[in-house]
Formats: structure tokens, C-alpha cells, sequence
């Protein structure tokens, strides 16, 4: 499998969890010791049962959001995609920092995000 497939496979799965909220599928993205950088200056979510109480602790509601995106660069050791989320009332741009393992799980995720100006 080459990075990019990894980081596409990694992705997909992601947006599938987030749309199902369902416990086995967002741990199953995230390596054991895996550390969730939710902003980059936070302190990380660290270890997968704590991705996985965090993250359904500040879920979104099924079908709420929408998300696109493409590799901005891909590497053995670190990818970076950059996505864009839509709310129904509010769009964020997104870059994300994957470091995944050698078997497909994120090690280390860091998700940069900033709100859109509104649309007029």
C-alpha cells in the first residue's frame, strides 16, 4: 500500500466514525498509545480509550457535517491534508497532521481548524 492510499484509507475511516459515532469504529483509528491533538496547543488526548471518551464527549450529531479534502503532502512519517467542514451554520477549514503506524493506525493526529467569515 503506498502513503497515499494509508492516508486515504486513515481518512475515510475517520469520516465514517465521525458520522457513526461508534465507539469500536473511532478506536480503531488510533494505535494504542495514540496521542489527539485536538487544537495544536492543547494538551493531547493520549491513549485510545481516551480518544475514544473524548471525542464522543464533544461528538457531532450524525449527518450535521459534511467534509472534503485533499493531501497537501504525504510521507512515510508524517502527512498533511487540508479539508474543509460545513455546518449547517458554519464552515471551518481544516489541516490535519497524520503520523500513522506501519499498520494503518494514527499515532499521533493533530487537527488545526479556524472558522470561515460568514457568507453573506
Amino acid at each position: 500500500m503506498t502513503d497515499l492510499e494509508a492516508v486515504t484509507d486513515w481518512v475515510s475511516g475517520y469520516v465514517r466514525a465521525w458520522a457513526s459515532n461508534d465507539p469500536t469504529e473511532i478506536g480503531d483509528l488510533f494505535a494504542l498509545d495514540a496521542a489527539y491533538y485536538p487544537a495544536p496547543f492543547d494538551e493531547p488526548w493520549r491513549g485510545r480509550a481516551t480518544i475514544v471518551r473524548r471525542w464522543l464527549a464533544q461528538r457531532d450529531k450524525p449527518g450535521t457535517t459534511t467534509f472534503t479534502w485533499h493531501p497537501v503532502t504525504v510521507g512515510p512519517d508524517l502527512s498533511v491534508v487540508q479539508g474543509v467542514t460545513t455546518y449547517p451554520k458554519r464552515v471551518f477549514s481544516n489541516l490535519w497532521l497524520i503520523r500513522l503506524d506501519g499498520v494503518g493506525q494514527c499515532r499521533e493526529f493533530t487537527e488545526w481548524w479556524m472558522r470561515q467569515p460568514a457568507r453573506a
